[in-house]
This record gives structure tokens, C-alpha cells and sequence, in this order.
């Protein structure tokens, strides 16, 4: 660490590699590569560091990515149960269902777990790189979800209004369409003029808005009732600015990611947290905001 750290009010987001892989192999996905060896991952490690992460900062959300977070469910659940009531806790998932695992313990799971989990983000992307459960089961989910869906580079833009259509129909249903991160700079962040997602969305949809901080931003939009996000994130999760307030440097933090053994990251770049530097971490209110309203 070449700087002190801050983060928002609350901490920064903490990200949990789950330490098994999943059968899945979507192009747009960094993560496989992590999950050819799994020597060395730990479900016990990784409740440790999330005991650790609860105990700097008792009030940030927790995020389970993979790899497959709803491929182990008795796994998933021992991870679920280190989280204390104080956070919130979102599920990056394909909702994956196979001959050891059926809808209904899907179900059953997120019943168990209502009081726990805040939301789910399962992925549904127009051109199908999984198998996907039946769309009816986010129906029966006793948990809000969500729908992502990842708009990779030469995606069918004439696809999107049937993408729309297929998912109208089930309650509770929002889509948060996403642009490819790697390839967001913070010149393109909040690009509108050279933008084909959002010039494609606009055809199709009624724009609400958009809010935004200095790491990502959302597009909104309503569909026929159905709201709509278009949302762009850049690639890394730290910033390093001086204050002028008090004319310190900061690396500031808005991701924080466990990795499959446990091991601590500062970024989405491998770079390895200064632990005892985060206990001592400067507080800001967090920069996102609403910057437009139709």
C-alpha cells in the first residue's frame, strides 16, 4: 500500500469468491481461469476473513460470486451463516439446476434464507452461454432478484425486445443490462454520444435518469412497467486522489474481494490488502448520486 485508505460510510463492498467452480464457460468471464487448481481454497479460511472483514467494518455488504455460488448449497450456506444481521448479502448466480440439485431445494434454500440474503442477481443473457432453470422458478424465489444480463460486444440488438418480453410477465421482475467492464475506461464511463447500448435502449425505452460516482453508473429506464438499468463499471475498484481538504493522498477503496483461500485483495488487479492500514481507514460519504432525471 502506498497510501492510506479510504472508503464510503459503511466500508467498501467485500466480494466472495465461493472455493468451488462451476461447469459454465461464458466468454466475458475473468474468473474461470482462478478456478483450473483448486488448491489451496477454503470455505473455512474464507469464513475467517469474512469474520475479519465483519469486525472493521460490521456494517458493509457482502457479495458471493464464483464460480457458482448455488452449486454447493450446504457450502454456501455455512459461508451465509458467519454474515451477521447487520449487513446486506446479494448472490451472483445462474440458479443452476441439475440431477443432485432441483428447483425446489433452490426454493427452499432461498426460503431458509429470506431474512438473510437481500437480493439475487441471476444471469440471463440473450445469447445463452449456460443451461438455464426454467424462468418460472424466479417466481417462486423467496428473495427479490434480479436479472443480469451481460451486452457483449456485437450483441443482436433486434433481440433485445423479445429479451424484454420473455421475462414482463414474472412479478418482481427488474433486468440490469451491463456493459462489457473490461473494456470501460474512465474516458467511456460516462460516455452518451458513442454509446450503441444505451442508443439501443433509447429506441425502446422511456429514459428516467442516470446516477453515478466516480467508479460506475446506471442508465435507467422503464419498459411497460419493468424498470431497466444499463450499467457500466470500470474494470479496478481503487482510486487514488489527494484531498484537498486536509492535502493527504488516499487509495480509495470501493471493492474488497476474498478470494477462493482466503486471502484479502484491495482490488480486482490481484493487489493484496494492507490489513492492519484498513482497521485504520477514513470514512466518506459515498460519492454515488442521482446527476440526471427525465
Amino acid at each position: 500500500m502506498k497510501h492510506p485508505y479510504k472508503t464510503r460510510q459503511g466500508g467498501a463492498t467485500v466480494t466472495v469468491f465461493v472455493p468451488y467452480d462451476c461447469g459454465n464457460h461464458c466468454p466475458f468471464c475473468i474468473n474461470k481461469g482462478e478456478y483450473a487448481d483448486l488448491t489451496g481454497f477454503s470455505a473455512d479460511k474464507i469464513c475467517e476473513s469474512i469474520a475479519v472483514m465483519d469486525s472493521i467494518t460490521p456494517e458493509c455488504d457482502f457479495v458471493f460470486t464464483g464460480g457458482e455460488p448455488f452449486a454447493d448449497l450446504n457450502s454456501l450456506q455455512r459461508m451465509l451463516d458467519c454474515i451477521p444481521a447487520t449487513h446486506r448479502v446479494y448472490i451472483n448466480t445462474t440458479l443452476p439446476v441439475s440431477q443432485c440439485q432441483s428447483e425446489e431445494d433452490i426454493v427452499e434454500f432461498t426460503r431458509h434464507n429470506r431474512g438473510k440474503i437481500t437480493c439475487i442477481n441471476v444471469s440471463r443473457h440473450m445469447q445463452r452461454y449456460v443451461v438455464e432453470s426454467n424462468d418460472a422458478l424466479l417466481s417462486r424465489l423467496a428473495v427479490p432478484f434480479r436479472i443480469n444480463c451481460v451486452l457483449y460486444k456485437n450483441y443482436p440488438a433486434q433481440q433485445i425486445v423479445p429479451y424484454l418480453e420473455r421475462f414482463l410477465p414474472i412479478p418482481g421482475a427488474n433486468i440490469q443490462f451491463r456493459f462489457d467492464y473490461t473494456a470501460t475506461t474512465p474516458e467511456n464511463l460516462y460516455d452518451q454520444e458513442n454509446d450503441r447500448i444505451l442508443a439501443d435502449l433509447r429506441k425502446i425505452a422511456r429514459y428516467t435518469g442516470l446516477d453515478g460516482c466516480r467508479m460506475r453508473c446506471g442508465f435507467h429506464f422503464d419498459y411497460k412497467g419493468m424498470e431497466l438499468t444499463y450499467h457500466k463499471t470500470l474494470p479496478y475498484s481503487t482510486i487514488t486522489e489527494t484531498d484537498p481538504a486536509d492535502g493527504v493522498t488516499y487509495d480509495i477503496l470501493y471493492d474488497i474481494l476474498i478470494k477462493q483461500n482466503g486471502d484479502i485483495h484491495s482490488d480486482w488487479t490481484g493487489v493484496m490488502m494492507d490489513m492492519e492500514a484498513y482497521r485504520k481507514v477514513v470514512f466518506e460519504p459515498y460519492d454515488l448520486r442521482w446527476l440526471e432525471r427525465a
